[in-house]
């Protein structure tokens, strides 16, 4: 496991290894571009429902060492997204031979081919699309907000279900399974339908957690009407 990854705005993926690590030991003595390799992340949502998995991807590239002038720039970028204390000293070390670096090692994904697999389905995506993202505005936050809603406003989650029309049932529990800037995903289990998501849209995207409190009081409101 990486102590922090992040991606630069080409697109490639800067991991943060152990240098003791089979992926650290490999890179440094393969020659450049022919160690292929492929990162799995997997998506664990934070609040405990069945099915607890919210998606997987699966980025296959080609794994080099961070080199040259680019430690810099790529350890300052980590830092800046993941300060953790692992970084500190990294850029200045990594010209030593293998034998004699520190514990930590950054490597590079070139992305070749990305496959998702979500709470909206499967496809493949383009690396260019992957450059381009931008992180929704709710992902620092995600966790913590859906453990509390799950704990503090459970029997206002549980009024969503009004919302559902035919699908909606008396008894059912509701549990917040996803949130980002465009809206909230619940989970209902024990009706009629047995279990299944409902996507709720907010009136409009939300770029912080002022917009959001706005966003899920029009959101209550409507299902308690």
């Amino acid at each position: 496991m990486p102590a922090a990854r992040t991606v630069t705005p080409d697109g490639d993926v800067i991991l943060l290894v152990s240098g003791e690590s089979a992926a650290a030991r490999a890179a440094a003595h393969a020659q450049d571009d022919d160690l292929t390799a492929v990162i799995e992340i997997t998506d664990v949502a934070p609040v405990s429902v069945p099915h607890r998995i919210r998606g997987r991807a699966w980025l296959a590239g080609w794994l080099t060492p961070v080199r040259g002038d680019d430690r810099a720039a790529c350890a300052a970028l980590l830092a800046e997204r993941h300060p953790v204390g692992e970084l500190l000293g990294l850029s200045e070390a990594s010209d030593l031979p293998y034998s004699a670096r520190p514990a930590w090692m950054m490597l590079r994904l070139e992305v070749g081919e990305i496959s998702v697999d979500d709470l909206w389905g499967a496809e493949h995506v383009d690396p260019e699309d992957l450059a381009a993202a931008e992180p929704d505005p709710m992902v620092a936050h995600e966790g913590e907000l859906l453990q509390h809603l799950h704990a503090a406003h459970g029997d206002r989650i549980g009024e969503l279900c009004g919302l559902l029309g035919p699908r909606g049932a008396r008894g059912m529990s509701a549990v917040p399974l996803s949130l980002d800037r465009l809206g909230l995903r619940v989970r209902f289990t024990g009706g009629a339908a047995g279990s299944f998501d409902a996507r709720f849209d907010f009136p409009e995207p939300v770029t912080d957690i002022c917009g959001l409190r706005r966003a899920m009081h029009t959101l209550f409101s409507a299902a308690s009407h």
